[in-house]
């Protein structure tokens, strides 16, 4: 797989310009790896270690080495990173101290909360000073539709996913740890992103509308359009999460997304504008009168407030940055 843009790359550094100093000369180990968040951490993480000469060593952790190489080989072969071969829930611990943890591994069919505590064994015993979890917006469950955006002392409510569940599960795990054994858990719900390397062919709409138009359109939206989202750019993520790590409020979850709701419908028509306009779309259902539109939509004041984090590369922008790296050759 091609590397990320490099504007993107230094948008990153850039972004995060005060995270880097911190890391310098540290080790840190990163599971989910090759995953779409993992992705986009490792290769801002190399390009600031070799942009700015950090003297960083990162270790990945992932279930298959193989296939990691022959997608990541730039990210792979890079002197800077070693490779731990494993699932989250059983891998040997590597020796040596690992001041800082990233859990960015997506739930495999075991429930989460194992893999969880097999990371925070390791952060118990590997000298692990900060602990970055990437938690999901799942966990509040359903956002009441008069709330505009969910804050993060929003109390959870009953109406959660199995996915849902187990995020809040691990979220308390890590806490109980981090009081137990002296580090500093730092918890990052994500919401939803558009980006280089989100997946055309999941359930993420974004990814799903673009994937129609390279296939010549139409645009097809499977329900009636009306569900209120939010979209922040992997590059803005990629710096908020750095700048967790380095600098998060231990204890303290923060929402990691953008504000601005966009309806469906109104994102297939950013996405028509962003790439070939024109682009016909298709609705397949119509709204029903007088239902309330479901929300799943963040508040992230906190961020702006505690670490001055603010969505700074635009919908339309970052879709068609996603757009214009879609269409190259692999």
């Amino acid at each position: 797989m091609r590397p990320l843009p490099t504007p993107d790359l230094d948008h990153v550094l850039e972004s995060a310009q005060d995270v880097w100093k911190s890391l310098s000369g540290s080790r840190l180990f990163i599971t989910g790896a090759s995953g779409f968040v993992g992705t986009w951490l490792m290769e801002t993480l190399l390009h600031a270690n070799d942009r700015l000469r950090l003297g960083i060593s990162a270790t990945a952790l992932t279930r298959d080495s193989v296939s990691y190489s022959q997608s990541s080989p730039s990210v792979t072969r890079h002197s800077a990173v070693s490779i731990v071969q494993g699932d989250v829930q059983s891998f040997e611990f590597p020796a040596g101290e690992f001041p800082y943890v990233i859990h960015a591994a997506l739930p495999t069919n075991e429930p989460e909360t194992r893999g969880m505590q097999h990371m925070l064994e390791f952060a118990a015993t590997h000298g692990t000073r900060r602990f970055l979890f990437t938690s999901s917006g799942a966990v509040y469950g359903k956002q009441p539709p008069e709330l505009n955006r969910m804050p993060e002392d929003f109390p959870f409510g009953e109406e959660v996913t199995a996915y849902g569940l187990a995020k809040r599960a691990s979220e308390s795990l890590l806490i109980d740890s981090g009081q137990q054994y002296g580090f500093a858990p730092i918890i990052a719900r994500l919401f939803a992103f558009v980006g280089p390397r989100l997946p055309l062919d999941r359930n993420f709409a974004v990814g799903n509308f673009i994937r129609d138009v390279l296939a010549g359109g139409p645009i097809r939206i499977q329900g009636d359009g009306t569900p209120y989202r939010s979209y922040l750019y992997a590059a803005d993520m990629a710096a908020w999460l750095w700048t967790l790590l380095a600098h998060g409020t231990a204890f303290t979850p923060y929402n990691v997304g953008s504000g601005e709701a966009v309806s469906i419908a109104e994102l297939a028509d950013i996405v028509a504008a962003a790439t070939v306009p024109g682009t016909p779309i298709e609705i397949a259902q119509k709204p029903v009168l007088g239902a309330p539109a479901p929300r799943y939509v963040p508040s992230v004041e906190r961020a702006k407030v505690d670490l001055g984090l603010e969505p700074v590369i635009a919908l339309e922008e970052g879709v068609r940055r996603m757009y214009e790296w879609a269409k190259l050759p692999r």
